[in-house]
């Protein structure tokens, strides 16, 4: 098929049989991956949720990469600097030096101390009971609420890939995305699920490098000539080289934009898949290396972004990318098909679609670990349950948690999906990570002061994004029809992450101590030497 590309504002999306095909490969290729994994997985906890913690750094610094890089940062991110230029780009450098927030402070003293989840780094020193319920709340949420916006995306991408329209037609895409998302995770848990976000990295990058060079060669020039073209074709000029296009316009935008980088930088570092991914490996050394690779991949890519987003307003057009079905986050797939054809755009979509697949499956499989390891296990049973009981329960939660996705994930379509990103973010920046950072370097925090943190930062996060214009009161809220928006800013996090810092300390301070000094020496020790091998504990 011979695609006419933007033809009076539209854009033929290339064949839908042809993408079909590659998307059928591509899942018959990983499917077979996972099949012969799960030959190799036992019903042991340290098979199923950390892989039995036997991958090298590179290994895991791929998959680490394919857990991060999401479809908001392909699709979303592209499509930020495509329309708004240097302030789109800043996505790319809040997510980046995010990852430098988890090596230094968080990567190797978590693999120290932990075991399968975040709650067994928080309970170590502290009440088991309460503390890992109120850790499986959040991550929960967090999971939740990521999962419902890939899904929601996947929905829409999908459906335009393949010419399906209508909500009944995406609303299947949903629930295909979610079954295979369910069969993944049950068939080859964590080592499955590894291998799947290993070759989708090594698919992410090579597609964004191959459509960054495709971009030059359309061009006939290196990255001046793209800016150069972008400023040509932009409405806004030379401006879009500039900072200011989105966030410079008020005083309120610009506190808006801090505090979405407070988000992104430190909400990455307490999101439990991605630190549940320090326990794939044998070491916390290794943890550290696969880190130092996840940081490389994660860089390369988003330069990658940089060429690929303004060379979109180059060749696309913000306009033309603004028409097409999903905005901007349409930008990637139109540069791809303006390059290199409908073929081309089929194995792009197929990286979208592969995009989406590892990143719900290693969100599913990190929230199944929660509820069985830390509700089932530490609270329900008291610790009593055997390994294979957990996997157990574990597996029965990722069709619950599956189901669940598909159906707000339905629900959600056509919303706007940043919101339900931002708010995932919000919560681990506001909820996780004071908790962890003070558990780990804070020999007075208690368990009051991590209840205060974990649930006080979550519902300050929680009840400020429902009453922001995010969720009504503007043209591109959840609810644009009805304001009762009270909060100004579309990113709690300014307010909430200092909200959970405060509480974690005021708990800490008000609160009864642990008289748990020799497990919080222990831990410390533990935490910054390696010395001894982490083991559940029971207080």
């Amino acid at each position: 098929m011979t695609s006419t590309f933007f033809a009076q504002g539209t854009v033929d999306t290339g064949n839908p049989v042809l993408n079909i095909s590659i998307f059928a490969i591509f899942i018959a290729v990983t499917m077979t991956i996972v099949v012969r994994t799960s030959r190799s997985t036992s019903q042991k906890g340290t098979d199923f949720y950390t892989g039995g913690g036997a991958f090298s750094g590179w290994q895991n610094g791929l998959a680490i990469s394919g857990d991060y890089l999401s479809a908001a940062a392909f699709l979303g991110v592209t499509g930020a600097i495509a329309l708004y230029g240097y302030d789109g780009f800043v996505y790319s450098i809040g997510f980046l030096i995010a990852l430098l927030v988890a090596l230094v402070l968080v990567a190797e003293p978590l693999r120290n101390t932990g075991r399968f989840t975040m709650a067994d780094v928080l309970s170590f020193r502290l009440k088991q009971r309460p503390v890992r319920t109120a850790a499986a709340v959040t991550t929960l949420s967090v999971s939740l609420f990521y999962l419902i916006a890939q899904m929601a995306g996947a929905g829409g991408l999908v459906s335009l890939l393949l010419g399906i329209g209508g909500k009944a037609a995406q609303a299947g895409v949903v629930a295909v995305v979610g079954v295979l998302m369910i069969i993944y995770v049950l068939v080859g848990g964590m080592k499955g699920t590894t291998y799947v976000q290993m070759i989708k990295a090594v698919l992410l990058v090579s597609g964004s490098l191959a459509i960054s060079l495709m971009t030059f060669w359309a061009l006939k020039g290196g990255f001046n000539t793209v800016l150069e073209g972008a400023a040509a074709t932009h409405p806004q000029g030379a401006d879009v080289l500039g900072p200011g296009l989105r966030y410079g316009k008020s005083t309120l935008t610009k506190i808006d934009f801090i505090s979405l980088g407070i988000a992104c930088v430190m909400g990455t570092a307490g999101l439990p898949h991605v630190l549940m991914r320090f326990y794939t490996v044998p070491s916390a050394k290794v943890a550290r290396n696969s880190m130092t690779w996840t940081i490389g991949i994660v860089a390369l890519f988003f330069l990658l972004t940089v060429i690929m987003g303004f060379g979109a307003a180059a060749l696309v057009g913000p306009e033309t990318i603004k028409a097409a079905p999903g905005g901007g986050n349409s930008a990637v797939l139109l540069l791809a098909a303006k390059v290199g054809g409908s073929f081309f755009m089929a194995i792009v979509s197929a990286i979208g679609f592969a995009t989406i697949l590892a990143v719900v499956a290693g969100l599913t499989i990190s929230a199944s670990a929660s509820v069985a390891h830390d509700l089932y296990n530490s609270v329900l049973r008291k610790g009593q349950a055997t390994e294979e009981e957990q996997v157990r329960v574990s597996r029965i939660t990722v069709v619950v948690i599956g189901v669940l996705s598909i159906v707000l994930g339905i629900g959600a379509m056509g919303q706007n999906i940043a919101f339900l990103v931002t708010l995932a973010l919000a919560i681990a920046a506001s909820a996780n990570l004071p908790t962890i950072l003070y558990s780990l370097y804070w020999r007075k925090f208690n368990t009051t002061g991590a209840l205060f943190s974990m649930y006080g930062g979550l519902i300050t996060a929680v009840v400020l994004i429902i009453f922001s214009p995010a969720v009504s009161g503007a043209e591109t809220s959840m609810f644009s029809g009805v304001d009762f928006a009270w909060f100004p800013l579309t990113n709690p996090a300014i307010i909430s992450v200092p909200a959970g810092f405060i509480l974690g300390a005021i708990g800490s301070i008000v609160g009864k101590p642990d008289n748990l000094q020799l497990q919080a020496s222990e831990m410390e020790v533990r935490s910054l030497t390696g010395v001894g091998l982490a083991k559940p504990v029971s207080h």
